[in-house]
């Protein structure tokens, strides 16, 4: 019977080592597709990739919570969003979507260091995460760390090369940084 367990528990653990890598094989295509820099296969490629950014690997009730907590962010209930997105990330702290989930309600909240703290979670579990560092961007134009925000646009733009927001923001820095020199 003890032999019997092992062995499920042997299969269980094969069965998600070969979901990861398939997993990970999947967003290394996606984003080699993302950087053709192709308009019309940009978004969609984009959406396959928050996809699975947001679907849990392996327990699809995190998936359900996680999905619960930006139910509170569209209904504008932030602290019971980051109590949500805080529960997935004491629950799989290796999830990085969770972590970029409670980075942008932070930033909501104008808690900038909060929020550039999870950004760096997210971006030591996934460095392609192309949101993260646009959030990032975002994060440190209200720290004023100008530089910073540029180059974490420039980082966004070298993993989606279509990817609007970095362009425009990346000007609007140069003009906001021009403004206050003068």
């Amino acid at each position: 019977m003890k032999n019997f367990f092992i062995n499920i528990i042997f299969f269980i653990v094969t069965i998600n080592n070969l979901y990861a890598e398939d997993r990970v094989k999947k967003l290394d295509d996606l984003f080699k597709d993302l950087k053709a820099n192709d308009l019309n296969v940009s978004s969609q490629v984009e959406q396959e990739i928050w996809k699975i950014w947001s679907t849990h690997p392996n327990n699809n009730d995190l998936t359900s919570l996680l999905s619960e907590g930006s139910d509170f962010v569209n209904k504008k209930q932030l602290l019971e969003a980051i109590e949500i997105f805080t529960e997935v990330i004491k629950l799989d702290p290796s999830w990085a979507e969770a972590w970029n989930k409670r980075a942008t309600v932070f930033y909501m909240l104008g808690e900038f260091k909060k929020s550039q703290k999870d950004i760096d979670e997210v971006l030591k579990l996934e460095k392609r995460h192309f949101g993260a560092l646009a959030g990032q961007g975002l994060v440190n134009i209200e720290l004023r760390n100008y530089e910073k925000a540029i180059k974490s646009y420039e980082k966004a733009m070298k993993i989606y090369p279509s990817m609007n927001s970095p362009k425009i923001m990346i000007e609007h820095i140069k003009n906001l940084i021009k403004s206050q020199s003068i």
